[in-house]
């Protein structure tokens, strides 16, 4: 699956770039030149999709096991 994102570039003090994107959390890199820099940000952004696509599988499957396990104790009679 392909996704675009919009990166923030910035040319720091030490003649790096740094990369950041409010598309994707937690994305935070830089490099040498603006094509390094984008692609770190690349194989950066295409492992935090990676994890949090796996995160969200874990969760839906631990909801569902939970919901399983949830059994009838006692009844109130009348």
């Amino acid at each position: 699956m392909t996704y675009k994102i919009h990166l923030h570039i910035e040319k720091l003090p030490e003649n790096l770039y740094l990369a950041t994107s409010d598309d994707v959390q937690g994305l935070v890199v830089q490099g040498r030149s603006i094509s390094e820099t984008m692609e770190i940000a690349r194989d950066v952004a295409r492992k935090l999709l990676e994890a949090h696509t796996e995160v969200s599988r874990l969760e839906s499957i631990g909801e569902m096991e939970a919901f399983n396990r949830r059994r009838v104790i006692a009844t109130k009679g009348k």
